[in-house]
């Protein structure tokens, strides 16, 4: 049985590992306060960021942390606990389950926030350390989408604090790579499908977004199945996957990438002080007819200095602790190939010892069984005493 992950505050295919929906308590106490004994159940609290947290541990602990980091959230909903499921349950309990403490952030705010999204899961540890004794022996950070980019970048960034990590359907490999493949896919559209959405790849009207579900997802279906051809190439071009033993999944593909345009690049721009998607002199090709559509398609330059500042989202594959990736060859929101060109850079930093990527041939953004998940784990968790720290 295929176990999709599926976030319930976020929208779309969006997925995720971990939360613990049967928790109990809701001591609220911050970092500072004197630590308390480790006793079956969940704890709330507030980081000094003012990101929220929990902390779940189970009856039988092993002595280990897994320490969740969740994926995209729009900027404009309110901070939140990540409520993820699978399949109608909660990760965490299987976290708890399998005998590892189970801890998590909000962060301190939503959208693009990969890099800050480090430093919190970082003061997460720091904090459990701090309110909680014992200790944990081992902390391992465990992430999804946007939190797969975060495990690896703590990974890469704070060795000193966790023993080793799980990226699972990251942009870990090229992140101004996956901003160009939702501009480029929304340009792709608007040249096949001209009018449907308002506004151009960067320049989202609020509308937009206010009214996607009842009015721009409907309109994007409709125009989608009344124009077969265009639909087939916009899929070429983009290469942009789809089930073949589903014919609805086409529309969830160009609905689902579409929606990261309209409320990810949005918000990529605000954080950023400027524009970040490119395709300056990108040649396009796989449809009918690729000098009209690389004569046509809409061309946006990139503010210089928020390209540049998808550096602090980069990684660069120097690993001191083991990771592993965990990737669907499907996956119509974070293509695969992120965690080939991670993997090249973690070889080319002579780091490929530490590291295994796991590759699932499926279908879906995140859709990985329950059992692929705990291998892609258990990979990590075996090889971390061997693995040298940096203090």
């Amino acid at each position: 049985m295929t176990l999709t992950f599926s976030r319930v505050r976020r929208f779309g295919a969006i997925a995720a590992l971990a939360a613990l929906s049967a928790c109990g308590g809701d001591d609220v106490q911050t970092p500072g306060d004197d630590g308390e004994a480790v006793t079956a159940g969940c704890k709330d609290g507030t980081l000094s960021s003012n990101a929220l947290y929990q902390v779940c541990s189970p009856a039988a602990w092993n002595g280990d942390l897994v320490v969740y980091a969740h994926g995209y959230v729009s900027a404009d909903e309110p901070l939140a606990l990540p409520d993820d499921q699978v399949d109608g349950r909660s990760v965490a309990e299987l976290v708890t389950g399998l005998g590892y403490a189970y801890a998590t952030t909000s962060y301190r705010a939503n959208g693009l926030v990969a890099d800050v999204g480090v430093e919190d899961v970082s003061d997460l540890v720091a904090t459990v350390r701090q309110r909680f004794q014992p200790d944990p022996a081992r902390v391992f950070v465990v992430g999804v989408s946007e939190g797969g980019l975060v495990a690896a970048l703590a990974a890469e960034r704070r060795a000193d604090v966790f023993d080793g990590a799980v990226a699972a359907c990251g942009p870990v490999g090229d992140f101004a790579a996956q901003i160009d493949y939702f501009g480029d896919f929304r340009v792709v559209f608007d040249y096949y499908f001209p009018g449907v959405i308002p506004g151009g790849p960067v320049d989202i009207p609020d509308e937009v977004r206010a009214n996607w579900n009842s009015v721009y997802v409907p309109a994007i279906a409709t125009a989608l199945q009344n124009d077969i051809p265009a639909t087939l190439q916009l899929l070429s071009v983009t290469g942009a996957p789809t089930d073949p033993q589903d014919l609805l999944s086409a529309g969830a593909t160009v609905i689902g990438a579409l929606r990261y345009d309209v409320f990810a690049l949005r918000d990529a721009r605000a954080r950023l002080g400027g524009q970040p998607y490119d395709n300056i002199g990108r040649v396009y090709h796989g449809s009918l007819d690729d000098d009209a559509l690389n004569a046509g398609v809409a061309r946006v330059a990139a503010d210089a200095g928020a390209r540049a500042g998808l550096a602090a989202f980069e990684t660069t594959g120097v690993l001191a602790v083991p990771a592993a990736t965990i990737h669907t060859t499907g996956d119509p929101i974070v293509p695969a190939v992120q965690s080939e060109r991670y993997a090249d850079k973690v070889a080319a930093a002579g780091a490929g010892a530490l590291l295994e990527t796991h590759t699932v041939s499926r279908y879906g953004h995140c859709t990985f069984t329950q059992s692929e998940v705990i291998e892609a784990f258990n990979s990590v968790v075996s090889r971390a005493p061997a693995a040298a720290r940096v203090d």
